[in-house]
């Protein structure tokens, strides 16, 4: 059976009292330049840190990854690459969909090195359903089924999906600093 995500979201009101602000199921969001991906943009906060207290907060979901302090939670589906079409279409039409759907998605990406990708963040992933191959820099795979978790800490990498099924990865990504 396929997860349907949903999204439930709790605040505190002025008067000290926990309540639920919000239950409802995300619309996915996919991209032409991003063939086969699903994206559920779910919750996200502004950079520079977090606070918690009384009073609704709204979600920053975008830029689509985090600057320092700031935090983003999605779900990503991906199509198994057997299924998925290469990107077609003029390329400056591409880029402006991404602009204008999910910015900031491609700004860590290689267009040298299709797929692999170096963001500015530290990010905490769980493969929900289906398999995913995390590929790192020195060509090493990793196979990561229902379960496993993934601690990637601003490493150059792409994600392959070379199944039968759909593969959904839960993401929260931290934006960071990098050192030299």
């Amino acid at each position: 059976m396929t997860i349907q995500p949903r999204l439930v979201v709790t605040e505190r009101r002025s008067d000290g009292i926990s309540v639920v602000a919000g239950d409802g199921q995300p619309t996915p969001i996919s991209v032409a330049a991003a063939p086969g991906i699903e994206f559920y943009l779910l919750w996200g906060t502004e950079d520079g840190g977090t606070t918690v207290g009384t009073g609704p907060r709204q979600p920053r979901t975008l830029p689509f990854f985090p600057g320092a302090g700031g935090t983003r939670l999605l779900l990503a589906r991906y199509a198994p690459q057997s299924s998925v079409a290469e990107p077609v279409g003029d390329p400056e039409r591409l880029a402006a969909e991404v602009a204008q759907k999910l910015p900031g998605l491609t700004d860590g990406d290689e267009p040298d090195h299709p797929g692999l990708h170096t963001t500015d963040t530290l990010d905490y992933g769980i493969c929900l359903e289906g398999e995913l191959y995390l590929e790192l820099d020195d060509g090493r795979e990793v196979l990561l089924t229902p379960g496993t978790c993934v601690v990637q800490q601003g490493t150059r990498h792409a994600w392959h999906n070379r199944g039968d099924e759909p593969a959904l990865m839960c993401f929260v990504g931290i934006g960071a600093t990098r050192e030299s």
